[in-house]
């Protein structure tokens, strides 16, 4: 899966991109006052437009006067979702016209060299129109009149501009690593050891760290060389609760943090066995099944809860399945990033996953697991007003890897229960050694089948001629 692109929405301070984004992101997610500045940081939404998911990012008003009651760290904020972005919406004033500000900032943006469009804001009636020719001064090919407020025009704006991106696995942003390496995003909660475990890793200290949670602020790519395999680790900033994020630095963290995980194959989950489990960590682990990426939860500072005998070990192992209901399905490797000790099982790990996730499945072998497990345990029966119907499954195909998705044909694929999608879920995953590895399974219709294909996936048989009989009636 490639990464979400991302497309941040700029502008001097009061020119309506909060509004703008409220209106992308269809509810209320910033805080919209008629005062300069009120968007003190970045706000992510995901969205989807022209059938294209991306990450939408509204930013602190951008000021270049020396006298701006700014604060400095806002702005850098705001710089650096421009320097992160693959396109931007540039918001100005279409009631208040074109302003200095607006020029000098433009030519900031020019250097970029993304696709960028301007966005006439507040152009709310047809009489307004006239408003946004004076905005071409800019230099700028796409200047489009919008109203954030009532929605005329932005949707088409934003359309043109995502059109502008590279299509779906084309080079966008930073590449992949290249000769197949394995790509590893260290993820979980400020202060839980990510660093000091990519150090490990390397044998170096080439990551700061330090007590102090939050010290990694951008995410770091690291290629690394072990028993003839290739891997590049990505260590990523601590993933706080969003209620949390009161420093400037982490929203702009957790961002980098995502799109490591969208461009990873494999996630290391680590958690502080030495504090425990928390909900946090919970959360850590669902975002990142969520994004289809395979996961080992990695137990660091073992040897602190080692020391303190069995019964603790086994209670922080009782409070990880607590906190982490969905754990049964990925590995879990408990060790030191401070002395070492376990580090050896975590390579393993890491190549059975990113194997995994590269599974396919061939169809024969699938089809019989299909019909050993139904056989196993049939589906309820399907409900159409007052009668009931057998749900008859009948065949099933491996459609896609990295996660591994499955299609699979039964007769009523609405009446399929989720506690069966589960059933087939586990099996699946047992059958074909899944562990710690997101399927993603799709129900259709017999009647839904692929052109030109038949029942069970045979090619579509040829119309039949006409019989002799009706020949000879000539």
């Amino acid at each position: 899966m490639a990464e979400l692109p991302i497309v941040a929405i700029v502008g001097r301070p009061n020119v309506g991109k909060s509004t703008l984004f409220n209106r992308y992101a269809g509810r209320r997610r910033a805080l919209v006052l008629d005062v300069p500045g009120v968007t003190r940081d970045r706000l992510v939404e995901e969205v989807e437009v022209g059938g294209r998911r991306l990450l939408l990012v509204d930013t602190a008003g951008l000021h270049f006067e020396r006298d701006a009651r700014i604060d400095a760290a806002v702005q850098a904020q705001a710089q650096a979702a421009i320097a992160q972005a693959d396109a931007i919406v540039f918001v100005v004033d279409g009631q208040v016209g074109l302003l200095p500000e607006d020029e000098e900032l433009a030519r900031a943006l020019r250097k970029t060299q993304k696709p960028l469009a301007v966005a006439v804001n507040k152009i709310d009636r047809p009489a307004h129109e006239a408003r946004v020719g004076e905005f071409h001064a800019l230099g700028f090919e796409r200047v489009r009149g919008v109203s954030a407020e009532h929605g005329s025009g932005a949707f088409d704006l934003l359309e043109e501009l995502v059109a502008e991106l590279p299509a779906p696995g084309e080079p966008a942003g930073a590449p992949r690593a290249e000769g197949g390496a394995l790509r590893v995003a260290i993820v979980g909660r400020p202060n839980a050891g990510k660093s000091s475990l990519l150090n490990q890793i390397l044998g170096a200290e080439r990551v700061v760290v330090s007590e102090e949670p939050g010290t990694t602020r951008d995410a770091i790519d690291i290629r690394v060389e072990r028993d003839g395999h290739a891997f590049v680790f990505i260590d990523t900033a601590g993933l706080r609760r969003p209620g949390r994020r009161d420093r400037l630095a982490e929203r702009g963290s957790a961002l980098m943090a995502l799109r490591a995980i969208e461009d990873a194959d494999v996630a290391l989950v680590v958690v502080d066995a030495a504090e425990g489990p928390t909900d946090q960590d919970a959360r850590v682990l669902a975002l990142v099944a969520e994004r289809g990426r395979a996961a080992v939860v990695v137990l660091n500072k073992w040897d602190v809860v080692a020391a303190d005998g069995p019964e603790r070990a086994k209670r922080v192992r009782s409070e990880l399945e607590r906190h982490l209901p969905g754990l049964a399905h990925f590995p879990v490797v408990t060790l030191s990033a401070k002395t070492g000790r376990g580090l050896g099982r975590l390579f393993p790990a890491i190549r059975g996953l990113g194997e995994a996730f590269r599974r396919k499945i061939p169809t024969a072998e699938l089809n019989r697991w299909l019909q050993e497990t139904v056989a196993l345990h049939e589906p309820a029966m399907a409900q159409r007003g007052t009668r009931k119907r057998p749900l008859k499954f009948f065949y099933a195909t491996q459609t896609g890897v990295g996660p591994p998705t499955f299609t699979l044909f039964c007769t009523e694929p609405e009446s399929v229960q989720p506690s069966y999608r589960r059933f087939l879920e586990n099996r699946l995953r047992e059958r074909f050694d899944f562990e710690g590895v997101p399927l993603r399974l799709r129900l259709r219709s017999r009647r839904e089948r692929e052109p030109g294909r038949g029942r069970r996936g045979a090619p579509a048989a040829r119309p039949r001629p006409r019989s002799d009989r009706a020949g000879r009636a000539h």
